[in-house]
């Protein structure tokens, strides 16, 4: 569900709320406190994602790199020429950089060599917006995906998404541990909406698309409060490094 929706839906139970406050203010003190409760706990979730949506609508961009190039060695980040991110290595994330809005050109270099590049490309972003570039494939065919991330987090709720980046993984099946499926069928390359869930540990598994055959097991994922998380598959299934999982807070 879009944060519009859920603006609209978190106003709307709001309102609800209030009205049978008001009904009870007079008959039943311990109701008119209960739905009272209840109406400031959805206004209150309303005006987050008013605040954090007007915050994300203005200033600048927000990128950050995130090495996923199975072979690749550690990388040095050029955009429009001058270096800002030095010796990343594989399976790791830089920080955030902050840019105009607008259109870049990014060149990145094994690390301390500035002679032959593995990936040249332009991107552009937008002002109060924030991506995630990852690079994927082999080193001599390496590729640059641009994902954008959602920041804004219901109060006191949690949110997850999943990219698959593992070049030789079928598509996969997300789903909690012996029970159901979540996201079915993420294919390479893709990225699923992400989904809203209470705080909690979890044991989560990345099966076969369509069969219980588990290809990654995920135990005991903790997904606190007022956090964003994304999680990404990458390495091999048929070789080495071998496929695993890291997570990433947006």
């Amino acid at each position: 569900m879009s944060d519009t929706r859920n603006q609209a839906n978190y106003l709307q139970k709001a309102a609800m709320y209030d009205l049978l406050a008001q009904y009870y203010k007079y008959t039943n003190p311990n109701l008119h406190i209960h739905f009272y409760l209840k109406h400031n706990k959805y206004i209150n979730k309303a005006m987050n994602i008013m605040r954090t949506n007007s915050q994300l609508q203005q200033g600048e961009a927000k990128v950050r790199l995130l090495h996923t190039s199975h072979d690749s060695p550690n990388v040095d980040v050029y955009i429009n020429g001058k270096k800002v991110i030095k010796d990343l290595s594989y399976m790791h994330v830089s920080l955030e950089l902050s840019l105009n809005p607008g259109k870049y050109h990014i060149d990145i270099y094994p690390a301390g060599n500035m002679v032959d590049s593995v990936l040249n490309k332009n991107v552009t972003v937008e002002a109060g917006k924030s991506y995630t570039l990852t690079t994927i494939d082999s080193v001599k065919k390496m590729r640059l995906l641009v994902f954008l991330n959602e920041q804004g987090v219901p109060l006191n709720e949690a949110k997850v998404r999943f990219i698959h980046l593992s070049p030789d993984t079928p598509p996969l099946d997300i789903a909690v541990k012996d029970r159901d499926v979540i996201f079915p069928k993420v294919s390479y390359k893709q990225a699923t909406d992400y989904l809203g869930l209470t705080p909690m540990t979890v044991d989560l598994e990345g099966r076969a698309a369509g069969s219980k055959d588990v290809l990654l097991p995920m135990p005991k994922l903790q997904f606190k409060a007022n956090e964003s998380y994304t999680m990404v598959f990458l390495g091999l299934s048929k070789g080495t490094p071998e496929i695993q999982f890291i997570t990433i807070k947006d």
